[in-house]
């Protein structure tokens, strides 16, 4: 790391640095794992090279087809230029099927198809366990407005379209994902842009035909090797070789 650098903030699983130009930031992957509110930790070698090529290339994919996000360009193996946003404090989350949280709630059986995507949030505290709250709370504590959450509840349902399909090129079942939304402003302008990652940090994928995890519920449940799961993904996806099997050394394709 290039000494006498200001960090913004860190994360579980990234750092944000002040960037090299006005109004950016330097977003660096590191190779931090965690579970259950950061309750499970493990360091994963190659994790964080690999989340970024992920990330650029959804959200490079999002920018070709009109979806406005922070992305601006991978600067070297970990780290990526991006834009200063205002994060809107929540998890965008948006289900496909039943898994996880909501199939304990509601007592379903995972893998289940939803009758729609379903578009729900939760509120952004480590703290609290990153509680889901209604928009009647988001509206009420002044996080967002009825106008933002429309326009969030669009943006989701687009990135929503765009993942699965590209998934499914893949071989892979989008089961459900997290998205964050920034505020951007241009003079007295604001605009809303998908922030963060997305990764399969911030994904649940399953194999199609075999319902094999290809995400972080590799880690959270002791399924077998981390490291290998997202490497799969990345193989399928066109951005290692083909005959990869390992990210401990990463050779990704450009």
């Amino acid at each position: 790391m290039a000494p006498r650098r200001k960090k913004i903030y860190e994360g579980k699983a990234k750092i944000l640095y002040e960037g090299t130009e006005p109004g950016t930031l330097i977003q660096y992957f590191k190779d931090d794992a965690t579970a259950f509110n950061a309750q499970k930790k493990a360091t994963i070698e190659g994790k964080g090279v690999l989340n970024n090529r992920l990330s650029e290339f959804f959200m490079t994919g999002l920018t070709n087809i009109g979806v406005p996000n922070h992305f601006i360009r991978r600067i070297n193996m970990r780290e990526q230029l991006v834009r200063q946003v205002e994060i809107i404090p929540l998890e965008v989350i948006v289900r496909n099927f039943a898994a996880g949280s909501i199939a304990k709630r509601l007592g379903m059986e995972e893998g289940t198809a939803l009758p729609r995507p379903i578009v729900e949030y939760s509120f952004k505290n480590d703290e609290l366990g990153d509680p889901f709250v209604s928009e009647e709370y988001i509206i009420a504590f002044g996080w967002a407005s009825q106008q933002d959450l429309d326009d969030i509840v669009s943006l989701a349902l687009r990135v929503n379209d765009f993942l699965s399909g590209v998934f499914f090129g893949a071989g892979i079942k989008l089961i459900d994902f997290k998205i964050e939304i920034g505020r951007i402003w241009d003079g007295d302008f604001m605009r809303l842009v998908v922030a963060d990652e997305i990764s399969p940090d911030s994904c649940r994928l399953w194999d199609v035909k075999t319902g094999q995890k290809l995400d972080k519920d590799v880690f959270r449940r002791d399924l077998g090797s981390l490291t290998d799961a997202y490497t799969e993904v990345a193989r399928r996806l066109g951005l290692m070789p083909a005959n990869t099997t390992s990210l401990t050394k990463p050779t990704l394709i450009n």
